[in-house]
């Protein structure tokens, strides 16, 4: 049976069951609600309210969707998009949708249908005896099809068709559930719920662990960018990027005392190194979960800060949520419901260093609380930003989700929004002290709308190796599609390198290249073989935590030295070019790094490259991945009506073939579209 909603927005239908909403959601778009044996909850997730008149119904561009219902069933009509509500069944009991757009008439996806005697369900709720259900909503997708986004997965597909994907948070990993289509088309499964998704050939199916009901989100666009500001509509648009966010960023593990960290901001001001951030890592505090400095190394935070401030360095801090055992904090944490709890067993969310549980931010009174010792113990000293470490959480290093609960519910059923409520915690507060426009959370996972919370997501504790470094480029690019626009690497890796070795100062080399073209130039690292002596004030020595290796532009010998200040320069001389990147990203929803396929949209031999990008609409960047390479092949899209000059060279070529390209080792192949070169040219 069908019912039209009275704000004239949304369908609803009822059979077998099965309870369904489908609903216009902002431009050109819909959300679909489906619940076994109740109505669908208002739930929003990731989602925002869409703006509307409230009388009319129609949306912020003045569009009202037109709702048809008759004996076949039902049509929603919103903008550019068209879902049809099909009747199916020998007594109608059953519905099948169709996604189409509205202009050319053409199918964008459909539900998978019923096999006829396989009698198979699109949306198969699997109920459990919780009362919630682990579903499966199962679609055909158009053959050819080319998909992109979801967050970040180490590897160096960039083609998502044939993929299956696990809806889950790791170190390194981050799941972010938007993907875009080449046929025309975005789909956000707007679900926390641990799962996975599979793009297969024959069909894409979503399936969730644990959950109250099928939620999704689709959008209809003609070209990728107009799918990603429809995505930022719905979800949230990145803040203003602030102006310290565009340069370089230096941090190691770990800058130990107040001493070490300001020798090192002064050794780029005597040498006339360009630094806009510098960072304190991890073991900064007495005990994990103390949200304060340990006074013994960093006696005097305020006139640190204040120096930092003096040579025009903000400094970023390290917050991580694991709450030690016996920090001062836990006892009232624990008294008041604001940590996690393992269903079982002992008490303990993760067992490195020491046993520690998790702070809980979704629960809203736990943010407030965790806030006002932040603000107290960093902010009002002068601390600029935050670094939300493990903000996945890293359970017990083996990810048992079923294992532990939230305040908003099991994680195996919520679980993935804990990162996007970790940044509220800080985007929030920050906001609270006046930093709008002036918040940068630097973040180790995020899920769909943490864009809103001002994440900048760095892929974690990936090593130094070259194919580390192939996968970061896929990582970039997905991550953009996801619709999670800043976003950032540890340059040189995290793990595994050794800085007195000519392979690791070549990979870093590459790797500095790299960053150079990412939104945000970060360089972070593990680095050995030393694992200097730590000791505390009585000459004992700290064994729980080490510091590695320098890390500065000057730890690798002159020539090194010579070619990141080349390419940190380069990031300043590019600064006018990035300012206009963030720019467009929080107002239209724009990623800074783009696959060949986002200014492309439609040409074929661009749709799967995977190891070159545009950062913006003018550069083409193509990173040398292999040790040893002195050369690489460059494919050049766009035809013969585009041109693109080589920024080293000079030389310029028309669109749509494959050339050699010299890249000595100062040198990474970047080039300009149709002679838009933002004052590059010569300087690479």
């Amino acid at each position: 049976m069908f019912r039209v909603d009275e704000s004239g927005t949304a369908v609803e239908w009822t059979g077998d069951g099965e309870y369904m909403r489908v609903e216009a959601w902002g431009a050109d778009s819909v959300r679909v609600r489906s619940r076994l044996m109740n109505r669908p909850l208002d739930t929003d997730w990731a989602l925002l309210k869409p703006t509307t008149d409230s009388e009319s119904g129609a949306d912020a561009l003045g569009a009202k969707p037109t709702i048809t219902v008759d004996g076949t069933g039902a049509v929603l009509v919103n903008g550019n998009i068209t879902v049809r509500l099909a009747i199916y069944g020998w007594q109608h009991d059953h519905i099948r949708l169709f996604f189409e757009n509205t202009a050319t008439g053409k199918t964008l996806f459909k539900e998978a249908s019923d096999g006829g005697a396989l009698r198979l369900r699109a949306r198969a709720h699997r109920p459990l005896e919780s009362g919630a259900e682990s579903p499966i909503a199962s679609f055909e997708a158009p053959a050819g099809e080319h998909l992109y986004g979801m967050g970040e997965y180490q590897q160096s597909v960039l083609d998502l068709k044939g993929s299956t994907l696990e809806l889950a948070h790791r170190n390194s990993q981050c799941s972010v559930p938007f993907v875009i289509s080449s046929a025309g088309y975005g789909f956000l499964w707007n679900n926390p719920s641990i799962g996975h998704v599979t793009f297969g050939l024959n069909r894409t199916e979503w399936h969730a662990d644990c959950c109250d009901q099928i939620d999704y989100w689709v959008t209809a666009g003609d070209s990728p960018a107009e799918i990603e500001r429809h995505y930022a509509d719905a979800t949230g648009h990145a803040p203003v990027m602030p102006e310290w966010g565009m340069g370089f960023w230096q941090c190691k593990l770990r800058y130990w005392n107040q001493e070490q960290l300001l020798e090192v901001a002064r050794g780029f001001k005597e040498r006339n190194i360009p630094i806009d951030l510098i960072v304190i890592d991890f073991f900064h505090w007495p005990l994990m979960g103390d949200f304060r400095f340990d006074e013994e190394f960093w006696p005097d935070a305020k006139a640190m800060t204040d120096e930092l401030h003096r040579m025009g360095i903000k400094l970023m801090v390290s917050i991580w949520p694991q709450i030690d055992l016996e920090s001062e904090n836990y006892d009232e944490m624990k008294r008041r419901n604001f940590l996690a709890k393992t269903r079982t067993g002992k008490d303990v969310g993760m067992w490195w260093p020491r046993d520690s549980q998790f702070f809980d931010p979704t629960n809203p009174e736990a943010r407030e609380w965790v806030w006002a010792k932040i603000k107290q113990n960093y902010t009002d000293l002068g601390v600029d930003a935050f670094w939300l470490d493990e903000a996945e959480p890293e359970w017990g290093g083996d990810y048992d989700y079923a294992h532990y609960l939230f305040h908003l519910g099991p994680v195996g059923k919520v679980g993935n929004i804990y990162p996007a409520l970790y940044n509220k915690t800080f985007y929030d507060g920050q906001l609270s002290i006046g930093r709008e426009g002036n918040t940068v959370n630097l973040s180790r996972a995020a899920w769909a709308g943490a864009q809103r919370y001002g994440a900048l997501v760095w892929s974690g504790d990936v090593h130094s190796t070259f194919d580390d470094l192939k996968s970061q480029i896929t990582c970039a690019i997905h991550m953009g599609a996801a619709g999670i626009p800043w976003f950032t690497t540890d340059m040189g890796g995290f793990a595994g390198s050794d800085i007195t070795t000519d392979d690791f100062k070549e990979l870093f080399v590459r790797w500095c290249q790299f960053s150079t073209f990412l939104p945000v130039m970060r360089n972070h690292g593990d680095r050995g073989p030393n694992n200097h002596q730590v000791l505390d004030k009585r000459g004992n020595k700290i064994t729980h935590v080490h510091t590695g290796d320098d890390n500065e532009p000057w730890s690798f010998g002159p020539q090194f030295e010579a070619t990141m200040v080349k390419y940190i320069n380069l990031r300043e001389a590019m600064r006018p070019y990035t300012r206009e990147l963030f720019r467009e990203a929080h107002e239209n929803g724009q990623p800074l790094v783009r696959g060949l396929f986002y200014e492309f949209p439609g040409e074929e031999a661009a749709a799967d490259i995977a190891d070159e990008y545009t950062f913006g609409p003018d550069l083409l960047v193509a990173p040398v991945t292999e040790l040893g390479a002195r050369s690489r092949e460059v494919y050049l899209p766009g035809g013969e009506t585009t041109t693109w000059t080589n920024l080293h060279t000079g030389e310029t070529f028309t669109g749509g073939q494959t050339i050699d390209v010299d890249a000595p080792l100062d040198v990474v192949p970047v080039f300009a579209r149709d002679g838009r070169d933002h004052g590059l040219a010569g300087r690479i």
